[in-house]
């Protein structure tokens, strides 16, 4: 059985999905997609990625793009994969983040304090959860984010 040190969250909505996620694990190491039902999620759905982990090579695709995100970066990325992202710089960030929650197989959180979004600087913390359809391998990370 997988001992997770959960990551420190500020949001009480992050909390909640951090949360939930603990509980549809249940024995295994990661849950599923199939564990969650969209209407038990309805609380952060417009603030929710789903973004499918492909491989060989290691590449992310974005399946589900929360509405408030998508307005808020002004970019839509549902189909796309994080290559299509148009900020070189945070491209990479967020290549680094998803690859290590892949590879650790464990929630990961951050607080980012100088993201341009709508052409101002924002304040905003993410939640990703690995999800894995055999409870082991990562196959899909959903990825809350909250502006602070």
């Amino acid at each position: 059985m997988f001992e997770s040190t959960a990551p420190t969250v500020e949001s009480p909505l992050l909390q909640r999905l951090l949360a939930d996620w603990e509980v549809r694990r249940r024995e295994r190491t990661l849950p599923g997609r199939r564990d969650f039902d969209p209407l038990d999620l309805k609380y952060i759905l417009g603030k929710l990625l789903l973004v499918d982990v492909e491989r060989p090579p290691l590449r992310f695709r974005f399946r589900l793009v929360g509405t408030e995100l998508a307005a808020r970066s002004g970019v839509e990325l549902t189909g796309r994969t994080l290559d299509d992202y148009p900020s070189p710089e945070y491209r990479e960030f967020m290549r680094r983040r998803y690859t290590q929650t892949v590879e650790e197989r464990r929630p990961l959180s951050s607080v980012q304090t100088r993201l341009v979004v709508d052409n101002q600087v924002r304040r905003y913390e993410a939640l990703l959860l690995p999800l894995a359809a055999d409870g082991e391998t990562v196959d899909m990370l959903m990825i809350g984010i909250v502006y602070l």
